[in-house]
């Protein structure tokens, strides 16, 4: 259904920071699941983290101590009988490795030791560890995934994003309570790749595009918007008078089937039918025109959606980016959409 080198191609697109000389060479790499390619990243990420210093976070510490440092902990002091060894329990705050996010790349390098990779990649992250012998490990069900980033750790954001992704999308839990991760990643992780790599192409590839994942507001005929849910767009391209809203839907199944009779979801189609009526009504005042696409991903399904429907006034498509290719046909294909609802072309440069 995928082709892992094209995983590769929408992480790169997901994350810039891929584009960058360190990781090129990934590019050319043959991976036999997602797991590998991930390690792969990964370790690139730490080694050039590494080459720049591990991140450092003032850790709170608490403990008996021969000389003053920080605050004294009087009442543990005495508690402890500190003073009968002729020390003080002292309160004070350390410049460590021993990060939140440090934490987190160690755990997950722990877990990709235990992934079906190659021998090689093992050894090239047992070397990494050696720079982590100050961190400590982290469990993994207190993860704390939202993070603030800024300017001193902002070269963090792909390592621990690509945590997240082994963690919460290689990773699967056993009968036996046990873990082990995935040679794929599920299916809720590729989908919300699959949305932002769609996005982030047409954001590099189209600059002269507005391209965003926008909120369509309600178009109401009185001012009672109690309870009504936000209509949040995966994606919506504009350029001129043109706007495309499109979709993004990543299924193992695209259809649903009663008695052989293949027909879409229809939550799916009334949703993007919404979103382009309010938008439609939104822009009544001046010129445009509003389309709407569901793009799923294609799936080994023998049947799969390529449709084209006119919808009171407006076009909404329903078809399938096929991601069991070449990097080149994928491109091929989002550029398609590009040309026949916006009429414009890529970038040259």
């Amino acid at each position: 259904m995928i082709r892992i080198q094209n995983i590769y191609y929408m992480l790169a697109y997901a994350f810039q920071v891929l584009n960058e000389q360190g990781y090129r060479n990934i590019a050319t790499e043959d991976f036999d699941n997602t797991a590998e390619l991930c390690a792969a990243i990964f370790a690139r990420g730490i080694s050039i983290q590494i080459k720049r210093g591990l991140g450092k976070e003032y850790i709170p510490r608490t403990e008996a101590l021969s000389s003053l440092r920080g605050k004294i902990d009087i009442s543990e002091t005495i508690k402890s009988q500190a003073l009968l060894r002729k020390r003080m329990v002292c309160s004070y705050d350390e410049f460590s490795v021993n990060s939140y996010m440090n934490r987190i790349i160690k755990f997950t390098v722990l877990l990709l030791l235990r992934a079906d990779i190659s021998k090689a990649r093992k050894k090239e992250l047992r070397k990494l560890l050696v720079f982590f012998n100050e961190v400590e490990t982290i469990d993994l069900y207190s993860v704390n995934w939202h993070m603030q980033y800024n300017r001193n750790n902002q070269t963090y954001r792909m390592l621990i994003s690509i945590c997240y992704l082994v963690v919460k999308g290689l990773l699967q839990t056993q009968s036996d309570g046990t873990t082990k991760l995935m040679d794929s990643l599920d299916e809720q992780r590729m989908h919300r790749l699959y949305e932002k790599f769609i996005l982030e192409y047409y954001r590099k590839e189209y600059p002269q595009i507005t391209a965003g994942a926008s909120r369509i507001p309600w178009q109401l005929d009185n001012d009672m918007s109690a309870m009504l849910p936000v209509m949040q767009t995966d994606i919506m391209l504009t350029y001129e008078e043109k706007t495309l809203i499109i979709d993004a839907k990543y299924y193992t199944h695209s259809m649903q089937v009663h008695y052989d009779n293949h027909t879409l979801y229809s939550v799916n189609l009334y949703q993007i039918f919404t979103y382009v009526k309010n938008k439609e009504v939104e822009l009544a005042d001046r010129p445009h025109e509003v389309s709407g696409m569901l793009l799923y991903a294609r799936t080994d399904e023998e049947i799969y959606p390529e449709n084209e429907y006119s919808m009171s006034g407006n076009r909404i498509e329903v078809r399938t980016l096929n991601l069991d290719g070449d990097f080149a046909m994928i491109k091929a294909q989002l550029d398609g959409i590009a040309r026949k609802y916006l009429g414009v072309n890529a970038d040259p440069l």
